[in-house]
């Protein structure tokens, strides 16, 4: 499936009057893939037809990101994304799903998570996690260690910086965190390039980087959304990622209770893009484990 092919199966959802690009095939249990920073949900485009012939598979270009319009006026948050996730579903009237993340996504499932978590606490009605599958993100504050360009981003000359990113730089960054066998293709990075682009989303990177902060001010919350669940979690992580890989697998497993964890060696931030038929193995067999 080509990046034009994507775009075409897809539809535009209203959120706060911004166009929000959605796409929503299959039959059966409903599967939520959210993607991760600054790409979009092109990321699943390999495990689009294997994952909607088996399940009701809902994804989308959160705000800012993808296909999606691109505020450069907003105030782009975690909590925003998670009640603009709810709303899409509440939109298809989705109310059970199980999740499946990465990156910046996960982050998002967090924030979700929290949310269900207190509902069952509380008895309310509103959206149910059945299960989660986390791929590659910063779970955890202390254990994540952004790029050069992440933390430039974050600084006073954000704006800059962003304004200044090029398709060479992406391609400079990108390298540097997938497997030392599964690098990107230039046509992968060609694509990546278009979708940061459209709409002018390079603009909106300083605004969007926040959330580093958002997971150091949320950290008790979004942390204790995975220790306090009673669903199924599966944590598939790409080892050799620098940003989030043997270092956070450890700290999970510290920290988590009764950790199901999956190691993919040699394998980057990107597993579901280096490693799709190992993340597609893996979350079959989770599922079926907790069935």
């Amino acid at each position: 499936m080509t990046l034009v092919d994507w775009k075409n199966k897809g539809q535009f959802f209203d959120y706060k009057t911004h166009q929000i690009f959605n796409m929503d095939e299959g039959s059966g249990e409903v599967l939520l893939l959210i993607h991760g920073f600054p790409t979009a949900s092109w990321d699943w485009w390999q495990l689009w037809q294997p994952l909607s012939s088996r399940f009701h598979v809902v994804t989308l270009d959160m705000i800012g990101f993808g296909f999606s319009t691109k505020p450069r006026k907003y105030q782009y948050t975690i909590f925003d994304q998670a009640d603009l996730i709810e709303k899409l579903l509440y939109s298809k009237q989705i109310n059970k799903v199980k999740i499946l993340s990465h990156d910046y996504g996960d982050t998002v499932a967090q924030e979700l998570l929290a949310r269900h978590n207190e509902r069952q606490i509380n008895q309310q009605e509103g959206l149910v996690i059945e299960s989660l599958c986390l791929l590659n993100g910063g779970l955890f504050y202390e254990t994540h260690q952004p790029l050069l360009i992440q933390k430039l981003l974050m600084s006073p000359i954000g704006s800059i910086v962003a304004k200044l990113f090029t398709r060479e730089k992406l391609g400079k960054n990108f390298k540097r965190i997938f497997g030392p066998h599964t690098p990107p293709t230039e046509k992968e990075l060609d694509e990546f390039w278009e979708l940061i682009n459209t709409n002018g989303g390079k603009y909106v990177f300083h605004l969007l980087i926040k959330y580093m902060q958002e997971r150091k001010d949320n950290r008790t919350r979004w942390v204790s959304a995975i220790q306090e669940a009673t669903i199924p979690i599966r944590l598939i992580d790409g080892t050799y990622d620098p940003i989030s890989g043997q270092h956070m697998v450890d700290r999970y497993k510290e920290i988590i209770p009764n950790p199901d964890v999956i190691e993919l060696h040699n394998i980057g931030h990107f597993p579901l893009i280096e490693a799709p038929d190992l993340v597609l193995k893996h979350y079959l067999e989770f599922l079926q484990g907790s069935s």
